[in-house]
């Protein structure tokens, strides 16, 4: 058994309402949130744009072209390894679920939805290609829900664990105005480190299996499965660092090259910018700039962008072309295989 989340009937309960529920039942609660996160995307493009104007993009293109083909093709290949890994996060969903779709399908549709969650954000590319590749090869809500559900639980505690390590045995020096000290983030790191291990212990000791939290059903997996979707997780990280670290060419030592990219996907993922456009190469530039000129880290991460982003996109369309086009024959394919689909 796998964990996930699925859609649940929810709970009753005789508690008050917390504050933020009685706001969010208000009229004006969606345009409130709507105006705050609007606000803060437009603080964030605004601080970018400025940034981007300081840049020599001249001598960053210049730099670009001067990159030896072969640290570019070593990066590519690299890339591609962490797309396959990361491929392999809805086989365990499978394994939870017990659904008859077949692996290279399912890694399939895992690699289109990543491919365009990186360049179009998470609501579309983790939640929405997959709830539309899914539906359309006859799988239920419920079963996705969970399938999503697991997808996301592996990616972050593969994160949480090497990024707890990393700033605890290499813990980065912070710009001065982050106002976070090396000591913090030492105790960042224990904190990661200790909810990915929390989770594995859970998953051994825990005698209940099953919560129902806010409506939704979460179920704890075995400790077997647990490992796998840390250590899944965990390769397909560092295998991103890996990437970045050759197109910084050895300039940077590994685990600082891992350690700002770690940085800098959260960063991402904070500003709501699409693929963390101007946000990686930001953090980058804020943190290594004592190691590198502004010039070469923009050239390193806008290859890596190349690699990583931009070519995985132009395949995971073609691919997704071809599963919508597919998508009937394979459908009452996986009804008539269905029966026969083995056990979770």
């Amino acid at each position: 058994m796998n964990a996930a989340i699925a859609p649940s009937h929810p709970a009753a309960s005789d508690k008050a309402p917390s504050l933020l529920s009685r706001w969010s039942a208000k009229p004006w609660w969606p345009w409130a949130k709507r105006i705050v996160l609007g606000g803060f995307f437009v603080f964030v493009v605004g601080m970018l744009a400025i940034q981007a104007r300081a840049i020599q993009w001249s001598e960053v293109f210049d730099t670009m072209r001067a990159y030896p083909a072969s640290v570019v093709l070593i990066a590519a290949l690299l890339a591609a390894l962490s797309h396959l890994i990361y491929s392999s996060f809805d086989l365990v969903g499978r394994h939870y679920t017990g659904h008859p779709l077949r692996a290279p399908t399912v890694m399939a549709i895992t690699f289109v939805s990543y491919a365009f969650n990186l360049n179009l954000g998470t609501v579309v590319g983790a939640v929405a290609m997959r709830v539309r590749l899914y539906s359309r090869l006859g799988l239920d809500a419920a079963t996705i829900a969970r399938i999503v559900g697991t997808s996301m639980l592996t990616n972050w505690l593969g994160y949480f664990l090497l990024a707890g390590l990393a700033f605890v045995w290499w813990p980065l020096a912070l710009p001065a105005d982050w106002h976070v000290g090396i000591g913090a983030l030492r105790v960042l790191g224990a904190a990661l480190v200790a909810v990915s291990l929390g989770y594995l212990v859970l998953c051994a000791i825990s005698k209940r299996r099953e919560w129902t939290v806010r409506g939704h059903e979460i179920a704890l997996p075995s400790l077997r499965v647990a490992i796998v979707q840390v250590m899944l997780s965990t390769a397909n990280w560092a295998v991103m660092g890996a990437t970045m670290f050759v197109l910084l060419q050895g300039k940077v030592a590994y685990p600082m090259a891992l350690g700002v990219l770690l940085i800098g996907a959260v960063a991402g993922l904070l500003s709501r910018v699409p693929a963390g456009l101007g946000v990686l190469e930001a953090v980058f530039m804020a943190m290594l700039s004592a190691q590198m000129t502004n010039s070469a880290l923009v050239a390193a991460v806008l290859l890596y962008r190349a690699v990583y982003y931009w070519a995985p996109l132009v395949v995971a369309t073609v691919l997704y072309l071809a599963m919508e086009a597919s998508a009937k024959r394979l459908a009452v394919k996986v009804v008539g295989e269905g029966a026969a689909a083995p056990p979770a």
